[in-house]
């Protein structure tokens, strides 16, 4: 089981329904209604923002999102 199903499995119901509206809207393209940040020092890796959760992404040269993690806001949450 890879880390991103590991830590879908951790969250409730609610917090995985806002995770899945999160990326869809990213998927859609409507980064407008996300609140996304580019990551200091890291070439082309976001965050997205949901509640106290947060998606951490890589956009590739090609334009592929590549999902790095998701996790709780921690002191541990932007050390890839």
């Amino acid at each position: 089981m890879d880390r991103i199903q590991k830590a879908l499995r951790k969250l409730s119901a609610r917090e995985r329904a806002a995770i899945k509206q999160a990326l869809a809207l990213l998927a859609a393209g409507k980064v407008c209604q996300l609140d996304i940040k580019k990551l200091i020092d890291l070439e082309g890796v976001y965050r997205i923002r949901t509640g106290d959760l947060r998606i951490i992404y890589r956009v590739s040269p090609a334009g592929e999102v590549l999902l790095l993690s998701i996790s709780r806001r921690s002191e541990k949450t932007y050390k890839l």
